[in-house]
């Protein structure tokens, strides 16, 4: 019995290879390459539960600035816990908090958050104490390469990750009319995979209106 197909970066390399029946080391020395610009394609495109992480930690009294995670892409909400019940914080500008506490010495329970900068967020007030707090965001997925084989693009996108390569590959090559033909189906799949979740998050709606 043969095995069901299960695609890694090894396997990834060697199919872009075999489909673009080159054999040149300029072409095929390109091909991590257009994978790694595949990847940056889907993340950019897709905001799906795959991708959705949550992080929990703990924010210390007197520090108004927390580190976002390593491959943070997006946050899409933040709580603190007070009292032992969770409070959603809020996403305001970063002038909007600087107007509401502008003094950072200042301290209370946190309610509202920004984007500092790409790898911090800012609070405010300022914690008046140490809090939990809980974090879900779209995450970075770790990308593909010879000692990570799989990732959540090659388990549950493999159609997206072969489309979107063969398409940089041929655009590389330019070879115009199959980019745009490779392109159509990269886009296809994508619009199948948004489609499956939004009728996941809409099935998860509906069982919490009828509960």
């Amino acid at each position: 019995m043969t095995a069901a197909y299960v695609m890694t970066y090894d396997n990834l390399v060697a199919d872009v290879a075999q489909y673009l029946e080159r054999t040149d080391t300029a072409t095929l020395a390109k091909i991590p390459t257009f994978i790694g610009l595949t990847e940056q394609k889907i993340a950019a495109r897709l905001k799906i539960l795959g991708i959705l992480t949550v992080q929990t930690s703990v924010v210390n009294q007197n520090v108004n600035i927390i580190d976002k995670p390593a491959r943070w892409h997006k946050t899409v909400s933040m709580n603190v816990t007070v009292a032992g019940r969770r409070t959603p914080m809020l996403l305001r500008t970063t002038e909007y908090l600087r107007e509401y506490w502008p003094d950072p010495t200042q301290q209370d329970v946190p309610k509202f958050y920004a984007d500092y900068d790409y790898t911090h967020w800012l609070i405010a007030p300022t914690p008046d104490a140490a809090y939990n707090f809980e974090v879900l965001y779209y995450e970075r997925i770790q990308p593909l390469d010879s000692s990570n084989q799989t990732n959540w693009f090659t388990i549950y996108a493999p159609q997206a990750m072969i489309y979107g390569s063969l398409a940089e590959a041929s655009m590389f090559l330019k070879n115009y009319e199959q980019a745009g033909m490779y392109r159509a189906d990269f886009d296809m799949t994508l619009e199948t995979l948004t489609v499956e979740n939004k009728l996941r998050i809409a099935d998860r709606q509906a069982v919490v209106m009828d509960s």
